[in-house]
């Protein structure tokens, strides 16, 4: 038996208390809070005020090419994953997550002092887009090192539960990161707003990665890892093995997120906030109003991922990501008609409904991901299909949204591309098996590789 991964032992023999694992559950909501309020104030301040202050010569293509810097980040996620995954496998989670939190902070304080182009020309959007390179490098990193810290600490029958927890960090990062630029708009109304208000949320971030990181140095090393280096275990080229071994698993497990991550990014992405307030645009709602909507419907999301990491262990990843999908698939008919209604009111029930199916296929995945891959190279396995499927979902979600709307006038093909996108994330659910509660220590790497692939063999 693998100790932690059984029955709650670490693999000295000692039992894993329940205030060792509230502190893992803290630090881990802690620093994903931290780490996804600095990834999504960015695409908050897109929509809002960087097409106007970094790429204003482009004129009407202005919104579309900042909202692409939004997407640019995802391309390098994967880079992120690859170094993250492979020196997590290696040095450990805990370490990979301390840098990973540092550089997302040190990115995201430069971007609330960087000079616009009226300032410094064309410097300012390169240096603008660099930044968010950074962002993406750490955020493809972030992911899997904190799931994994929540999972391999939990107990086998509360590991959806657990692994919840790193997600709740995604709704409650989008409710600072909103409720902040919120009470900025107040604070700084109108043209002060565009000269100086936008910048003090970027700035915020330099306090909370210090209290992430204060946080994060006290929780100890993932038992699971621990034990792969007693036995001197870990792989040594954990990312050739996983795409040699698991190339197709990996793929599976892609969809899966993209098919939630696309959805998602109508909000965390910036793409509502900056259609609904559009002066020029069909709704033109003021930008407090909806930043508070959208801060709310972050508060629906947190709960139904907490929910649905709950179900999970008593229905199984598989049946909750299923139920999941037809909530997300209605969320999605219905968010536009309500958001287009212009009555804040329906624009915030419209997000609300949305997030039900959001929390639905987001609550499971810490713990999905988790058992799908073998402990040798877990770490990689979850980060690299969490970054190309971020790719194949977010990245460009409000750049393909506002481009759609842009050439047919209307939001309904919208609709129509988020549905094939959830529709995509079902089918690759139901090519998996369920594994819930299968054990996770490195004495069980033969069962761990067999793919879980529906009608594949061991590979």
């Amino acid at each position: 038996m693998s100790g932690q991964s059984q029955a709650g032992f670490t693999p000295t023999g000692t039992i894993a208390t329940p205030a060792d694992r509230r502190r893992v559950v803290f630090a881990t909501v802690v620093g994903t809070t931290v780490e996804w309020y600095d990834f999504f104030i960015y695409a908050t301040a897109v929509g809002l005020v960087f097409g106007q202050l970094f790429f204003e010569p482009l004129g009407a293509n202005s919104a579309i090419v900042a909202f692409a810097t939004v997407g640019v980040s995802f391309l390098f996620r994967p880079l992120g994953a690859f170094l993250a995954g492979h020196y997590g496998d290696k040095l450990g989670r805990k370490t990979v997550l301390m840098w990973t939190l540092i550089l997302m902070g040190a990115a995201t304080a430069l971007i609330g002092v960087l000079p616009t182009y009226e300032a410094i020309g064309i410097a300012a959007p390169i240096l603008l887009v660099l930044l968010r390179i950074l962002q993406g490098i750490s955020a493809g990193g972030e992911w899997g090192g904190a799931v994994l810290m929540a999972v391999e600490h939990a107990p086998k029958a509360k590991r959806g539960i657990f692994g919840a927890s790193p997600q709740i960090g995604v709704p409650l990062g989008l409710l600072l990161a909103s409720g902040v630029m919120a009470l900025m708009t107040v604070i700084a109304p109108g043209d002060q707003f565009l000269e100086w208000g936008w910048r003090i949320p970027f700035l915020l971030s330099v306090v909370l990665i210090l209290v992430g990181y204060y946080v994060r140095r006290k929780v100890e090393e993932s038992p699971v890892f621990v034990e792969l280096a007693e036995r001197k275990e870990k792989a040594s080229m954990p990312i050739v093995q996983l795409f040699r071994k698991h190339l197709l698993l990996v793929i599976v497990a892609a969809f899966v997120f993209a098919g939630n991550n696309a959805v998602g990014y109508m909000t965390t992405g910036g793409y509502i906030q900056g259609y609904a307030t559009n002066p020029e645009g069909p709704i033109g709602l003021e930008r407090g109003p909806v930043l508070w909507a959208v801060a709310g419907s972050a508060v629906t999301w947190l709960i139904t991922t907490l929910l649905a990491g709950w179900l999970s262990d008593r229905i199984g990843r598989r049946t909750t990501y299923i139920m999941g999908w037809v909530m997300q698939l209605v969320g999605v008919f219905t968010l536009f008609p309500l958001v287009n209604s212009g009555e804040i009111g329906l624009l915030f029930a419209g997000l609300a409904i949305l997030t039900i199916g959001l929390g639905f296929t987001y609550g499971p995945q810490a713990a999905l991901y988790a058992e799908l891959f073998p402990a040798s190279i877990r770490f990689s396995g979850v980060s690299i299909s969490y970054a190309i499927g971020a790719i194949a979902g977010g990245a460009f979600a409000p750049t393909i949204a506002t481009a759609i709307v842009q050439a047919t006038g209307s939001t309904q093909a919208v609709t129509w591309y988020l549905a094939g996108m959830t529709l995509l994330g079902l089918v690759a659910t139901l090519l998996l098996r369920d594994r819930s509660g299968i054990p996770l220590g490195p004495d069980h790497e033969e069962e761990q590789s067999v793919s879980p692939i529906r009608g594949l063999a061991k590979v």
